[in-house]
């Protein structure tokens, strides 16, 4: 018998329907246990291990000033959001097209299934006018499918500029960037600041059986190219067990050896909704894994205690940490104080870190050349990049300020939930949302919950 921990509301995946359940702790870790009258039983493995209830801190409820919604079914139904909400927005995914180049087993969107025309350049803009209404500005990440696929997207990018947003992120596979240095180029004079590169290793065998084709080259010539753009790049490594987890460490050291262009590191741990072709509960991977894989395959450059559990959102929705590497790639953990949200937070607050954190730092060095000066000729010794031979960049108050602001890398890992792992506890705290068709703002993981037999609460 194991002990129960907490009820919960959650759902039935295989009709979606409101059910209760329980959080049942065990030896091996804890389990959220939940039965439908029609559907049966169903069991899912939540936290790996002891140490469950340690993780949760303090939750900061804000609720939302403006509403979309009134209740009627309540949480997860009745979404806009509602006044059962608990937390302000922060990011607001845009999903701009459903068409994408790609055909991945594993898309939370279904993309290039029952393919709509792109919405208008025109529908964009009451998106943006709503949003400021809702209390933007909030941070756009511009999604689908894939964004590049659109030829307007400058246009998209310097429209919600003008309308008063300041943070753009571009969520890509990275395809047509690699192909078109020029394209990243234009984004990023239009107000791009940041692309959340898909990025599940650094070898083929994980993109053959994550997106099924060889991407890695690809992926390289990416990130040379937004570097090239001055662009900041957050690697995004879908993580499944038996696939990629062995490469959380080679992932980490990759975004070492290519800082200040990549600023962070943000796993996604499998989630299964949307279109997955084998849903095999021995995939999943909880927090204590992740951050367990992490200190082992970093040699304990990175440990357990270095990272803190959701700030503005659900403690068990996500953890983050902050990194200085140092001149000769050891690392300092920056502790509390760092982070995506750092905890206590608001959603602005939030907002705000990560727009500073994934942008694009000034360089003056070319690091790809064994950090020679892009911006001084030999002869020059006052310029930005000089150094005296015995000087330590870290040795003075402002060499060390400089060095915080190029060389911070933030490791991050966002669990979402499904309908197996619901907890509409969670879902009632989520600051990432995405815009409906019928404009409303809709938690993501409620926006993507896709029952056993792939229909959808809100993806119509």
């Amino acid at each position: 018998m194991g002990k129960v921990l907490s009820k919960v509301e959650s759902v039935c995946p295989t009709c979606l329907k409101k059910v209760m359940g329980q959080k049942v702790e065990y030896e091996d870790g804890v389990y959220l246990e939940k039965s439908c009258e029609e559907h049966g039983f169903f069991k899912t493995l939540i936290w790996e291990g002891k140490g469950y209830e340690d993780w949760g801190g303090i939750e900061k409820y804000t609720t939302p000033e403006i509403l979309g919604s009134e209740v009627n079914k309540g949480c997860p139904y009745d979404c806009g959001i509602c006044s059962e909400h608990r937390q302000e927005t922060c990011c607001v995914l845009l999903e701009i097209t459903n068409r994408c180049n790609l055909k991945c087993p594993i898309c939370f969107a279904s993309s290039n299934e029952n393919i709509k025309e792109d919405i208008s350049l025109q529908r964009i803009e009451e998106y943006y006018d709503y949003l400021m209404e809702c209390g933007g500005p909030y941070n756009i990440q511009l999604s689908g499918g894939e964004p590049t696929l659109r030829d307007d997207l400058e246009k998209i990018i310097k429209m919600g500029r003008k309308k008063g947003f300041t943070f753009f992120q571009l969520n890509t596979n990275g395809i047509r960037i690699a192909e078109d240095e020029n394209f990243i180029k234009r984004l990023v004079d239009a107000g791009l600041n940041t692309v959340f590169l898909q990025f599940d290793g650094l070898d083929d065998s994980a993109y053959l059986k994550l997106r099924g084709k060889k991407l890695l080259r690809t992926k390289l010539k990416a990130i040379e190219n937004c570097k090239k753009a001055g662009v900041g790049v957050v690697l995004v490594p879908t993580v499944m067990q038996d696939v990629n987890v062995d490469q959380i460490g080679e992932i980490i050291n990759f975004a070492i050896d290519n800082m200040p262009t990549i600023r962070g590191v943000h796993f996604q741990p499998v989630s299964f909704f949307g279109r997955y072709e084998n849903r095999d509960d021995t995939y999943r991977i909880t927090i204590p894994k992740m951050l367990k894989e992490i200190e082992k395959q970093t040699d304990k450059k990175m440990k357990v205690e270095n990272f803190m559990e959701g700030g503005a959102e659900n403690s068990y929705c996500s953890f983050h940490g902050n990194f200085l590497v140092n001149e000769d790639k050891t690392l300092r953990p920056l502790g509390s104080k760092s982070g995506c949200c750092g905890k206590p937070s608001s959603a602005k607050q939030s907002r705000e870190f990560v727009a500073k954190q994934w942008s694009a730092v000034e360089v003056c060095c070319d690091e790809a050349t064994e950090n020679s000066c892009c911006c001084q000729e030999e002869s020059t010794t006052s310029s930005c990049c000089s150094q005296s031979e015995n000087t330590s960049p870290t040795k003075s108050l402002d060499d060390f300020l400089e060095r915080f602001e190029k060389y911070n890398l933030a490791i991050s890992a966002m669990l979402f939930q499904d309908a197996w792992n619901l907890d509409i506890d969670r879902v009632k705290q989520c600051y990432i949302h995405v815009v409906s068709e019928d404009k409303k703002l809709i938690p993501f993981c409620a926006y993507n919950l896709t029952s056993i037999n792939n229909e959808s609460l809100y993806r119509k």
